[in-house]
């Protein structure tokens, strides 16, 4: 059984495949025309697909994916493998549902906080009782890089680096330096945070800015950058 499975970020059209439960390939699409999605059907030949998207997509993708296959879109509808007591779904994003449903699915029966390292930086708190606590949300790597040079009128535009020391010597290593290490102890401090109310949890880490801080957060996490495509398949299994 082959399920490909869309995550539509505000950066990066992204899919994954899917030979049963085994994650065979991540790849980025170059746009989500109608011929591109149907091209891609043709090639992998899905038995189902989902989609997670926060952009405004063409709708008309669905309909080629739902001619070619069981078809599924993440919405306030889906049914999920954990509970929102303190919040309604269809107010918690997409890419968090899918995060979630990957660790409650992956880490049953424990506390596990997710971190998403994305255009944003999301704290996603879930219970061993399958429930969605809520969390936190806070700019991501390239928005903070971004608002440094949109923000003031002579600082440019650094590209994220890890080369770069403690004590930055010039403009690009303080605002690489400043941005990136100020991020690490941001986890780390909210890490430590929950760690005083709750005695035992994973912490997951994932997004694509994940390998920028997988080495260097003094925190003990599980580093796993596709656990969004791993909950999108284990809601597409789910609801299909």
């Amino acid at each position: 059984m082959v399920t490909l499975c869309f995550d539509f970020g505000n950066t990066r059209l992204k899919y994954a495949v899917f030979t049963g439960p085994d994650l065979q390939s991540v790849e980025v699409l170059a746009d989500a025309e109608p011929d591109t999605i149907a091209r891609l059907v043709n090639q992998i030949q899905p038995q189902k697909s989902i989609l997670s998207s926060v952009i405004n997509h063409n709708k008309e993708m669905e309909r080629v994916l739902a001619e070619h296959s069981k078809f599924h879109l993440l919405s306030n509808l889906t049914k999920l493998p954990f509970t929102a007591p303190v919040t309604k779904p269809e107010t918690i994003g997409a890419d968090r549902l899918a995060l979630s449903a990957g660790a409650t699915t992956f880490f049953p029966g424990r506390h596990n906080l997710v971190i998403g390292l994305g255009t944003c930086i999301t704290y996603n708190f879930i219970s061993k009782y399958n429930q969605f606590l809520g969390g936190g949300i806070s700019p991501g790597m390239a928005m903070r890089l971004k608002s440094l040079k949109d923000y003031t009128s002579k600082l440019p535009l650094v590209k994220a680096d890890w080369n770069f020391p403690l004590v930055g010597y010039d403009t690009k290593t303080n605002i690489t330096s400043g941005v990136i290490l100020g991020m690490a102890k941001e986890i780390d401090g909210i890490i430590d945070a929950y760690s005083e109310r709750y005695n035992n949890f994973n912490v997951l880490l994932t997004g694509g800015d994940s390998p920028y801080f997988a080495q260097v957060l003094k925190n003990k996490i599980f580093a796993d950058p596709h656990l969004i495509y791993k909950g999108l398949y284990a809601i597409s299994e789910y609801n299909n």
